[in-house]
């Protein structure tokens, strides 16, 4: 699975930082989803802190049992505009020097 998470970080009250399998990386908020008695603990941004990954299921998941698919994770929008597609993800080098700045005397 392409989206499976591989690390998860509370941001916000609400707000994960998600990184799949596929190299994607973004920031989602999950407000929309803690609905039910399952999510409600969850609405507490406290509680929402408590977050941890099933390495093996690639899920975030709380003390509560609460989890939410990856699948739907991933199609969430981008709250940060931080995304970084998998495909996309090139590290460019520079080759040239990084010039010294002169300090102005006195």
């Amino acid at each position: 699975m392409h989206w499976q998470v591989m690390k998860v970080e509370v941001c916000g009250p609400h707000s994960l930082r998600l990184s799949f399998r596929d190299g994607t990386r973004k920031r989602v908020n999950l407000a929309s989803l803690l609905k039910g008695p399952m999510f409600r603990p969850l609405r507490d941004p406290k509680y929402f802190r408590k977050v941890s990954l099933d390495r093996l299921a690639g899920v975030p998941v709380w003390p509560n049992g609460a989890d939410i698919a990856p699948e739907t994770l991933y199609a969430l929008p981008d709250e940060s505009h931080d995304v970084v597609p998998a495909k996309s993800f090139v590290r460019k080098t520079s080759s040239r020097p990084k010039s010294r700045s002169s300090k102005s005397r006195k």
